[in-house]
């Protein structure tokens, strides 16, 4: 089989224009960047099918055969970039609509999140038993055994 290698290099650009699209910070250009991505690799799926002008039944061309799953499965990808590219301009109308700003910006809980120490105290998930004043792991361990969920139990029907 030989490739066309202008389809190739198409495909190798419309793949990078992708990345470097998807890679900003623009949501309109994130969105453009996801359609090249599909696109490109379209043409990639187009190269693998085989020669062009082969028909894919045996014996009715001259040389080589086209591979008919390759046929159906581009006509496939070709009907998924539709419903993506009708998707995306779903979300590029809606985004205009409640946000003119195009621009996203960085998450405000998440770089709290990140700046947060690591002792145990400052994790939702410390142990029952770390020491509640400084947060250091205790020899007690784990205090969350039957012991734990029967005591107040217990409790509760002595005083009730």
């Amino acid at each position: 089989m030989v490739a066309n290698l202008f389809l190739l290099i198409a495909a190798g650009a419309m793949f990078s224009a992708g990345v470097y699209l998807i890679l900003d910070r623009a949501m309109t250009k994130m969105m453009l960047g996801l359609l090249l991505m599909g696109n490109g690799a379209n043409l990639l799926i187009l190269q693998a099918g085989g020669p062009a002008g082969a028909p894919p039944i045996i014996g009715r061309g001259f040389g080589e055969e086209a591979d008919p799953l390759v046929q159906a499965m581009i006509l496939t990808a070709i009907v998924i970039s539709m419903a993506m590219t009708a998707f995306i301009l779903t979300l590029a109308y809606r985004q205009y609509r409640y946000r003119t700003a195009d621009l996203i910006e960085d998450d405000v809980e998440d770089t709290a999140i990140a700046a947060r120490p690591t002792t145990a105290s400052a994790q939702p998930d410390h142990d029952a038993s770390d020491d509640p004043e400084t947060g250091k792991m205790t020899g007690q361990g784990d205090v969350f055994g039957p012991v734990s969920f029967e005591a107040p139990v217990k409790e509760a029907e002595k005083n009730g």
